[in-house]
């Protein structure tokens, strides 16, 4: 069974330790609040994460769908406790806006990320270009899925729009409505791969997926007349198998991604605004006001857009303020450890003198 889930024998060798242990392979295929439901060659098991991985959760983050896992089955293998994670291929991950947890796994083991927005009042480029960041640093192949294109007025401008700022990835406008350009999307999804829906609440991610499975697997609701915007269904992570043998994971939508050590990601999408300070007469240049800027000459004969330089810029000091939050964070734990250290080092030495008395 786990063989149509992607198992393969890379896989195989990665898990022979755990099997050595007794454990069973499986893939994260749901993830809800009380826990996950995990594919085995013995069918599908509700599982728990067992302590000592949750503990480890600070650094390699929670079970996430997609993951390929060690499980402990119980005698009658209903039940499970995942013991490992098997080392990530790709995983898409993000830091919750306005919040102090640490990284958080979107889903794990990908191939293609469909960031999804829809061609109505949602469109927003600025947030396409952050999604884009991410997909790009997740390994994943990012395409970016237009969809209610029967909504739209003139649909064909707005796909121009975002292919100008979504260099090196396809485009593609779709409506589920009409059956417009499903097939094209699902052929970015080659048998075996895995694919994830990125995107905000509302933007017909599920309607997707139904469109895809051509039943309606996943709950839907209307678009708001009043904003024109869609509304949450998505409650869980779910990866579901397509016809052509691949496989999709539909995720609740997220409003604004908080990027994680996602440099390389940016630099992708701003490909054309990396290049340009190879061009400056100084190579310590601000581009501020330093004589021969290339970056100045470049947003004064309109070759770069003002919004997307700073656009740029807002992301490189969201970079920058999370990898210094990430360093003290280090700083504070080598503190507290050799804190602890020096505890038990004078703990030993009393103890030393009190046995010498």
């Amino acid at each position: 069974m786990i063989e149509q889930y992607g198992w393969s024998d890379l896989l195989t060798q990665a898990f022979a330790p755990h099997a050595r242990a007794g454990h069973t392979p499986g893939r994260v295929v749901l993830q809800q609040r009380d826990g996950y439901l995990v594919v085995t060659d013995q069918g599908e098991v509700r599982a728990k994460a067992s302590g000592r991985l949750l503990h480890e959760a600070k650094e390699i983050g929670h079970p996430a769908v997609g993951d390929w896992v060690a499980v402990s089955l119980t005698p009658q293998e209903r039940t499970g406790v995942i013991q490992a994670i098997l080392p990530r291929s790709t995983a898409f991950v993000r830091r919750a806006a306005h919040s102090s947890r640490g990284l958080q796994i979107i889903a794990a083991n990908i191939d293609v990320a469909f960031v999804v927005t829809s061609m109505n009042a949602d469109l927003n480029p600025r947030r396409i270009q952050r999604y884009l960041a991410a997909a790009w640093q997740s390994g994943a192949r990012p395409v970016v899925v237009l969809t209610k294109s029967d909504l739209c007025d003139d649909p064909q401008a707005q796909v121009a729009e975002i292919a100008a700022l979504a260099t090196d990835c396809p485009v593609l406008m779709v409506s589920a409505r009409q059956d417009l350009g499903l097939d094209a999307l699902l052929a970015q999804v080659k048998p075996g791969e895995t694919c994830v829906l990125i995107g905000s609440s509302g933007v017909g991610k599920s309607s997707l997926v139904n469109a895809f499975l051509n039943e309606d697997r996943m709950a839907t609701q209307a678009i708001r007349e009043a904003d024109d915007q869609g509304r949450h269904t998505t409650s869980h992570r779910q990866l579901i198998l397509l016809p052509g043998g691949g496989m999709i994971i539909d995720t609740p939508g997220v409003r604004e991604v908080g990027l994680i050590d996602a440099e390389e990601g940016v630099d992708a999408v701003f490909d054309d605004i990396e290049r340009l300070p190879q061009d400056c007469r100084f190579n310590d240049c601000s581009h501020a006001n330093e004589p021969g800027c290339a970056v100045r000459a470049a947003l004064e004969s309109g070759a770069l857009a003002p919004e997307r330089w700073a656009h740029f810029q807002k992301l490189k000091l969201e970079l920058a303020a999370a990898e210094e939050k990430a360093e003290r964070a280090a700083r504070d734990v080598e503190r507290r450890r050799l804190a602890g250290l020096q505890k038990h080092y004078r703990a030993t030495k009393r103890n030393d003198r009190g046995l010498r008395d």
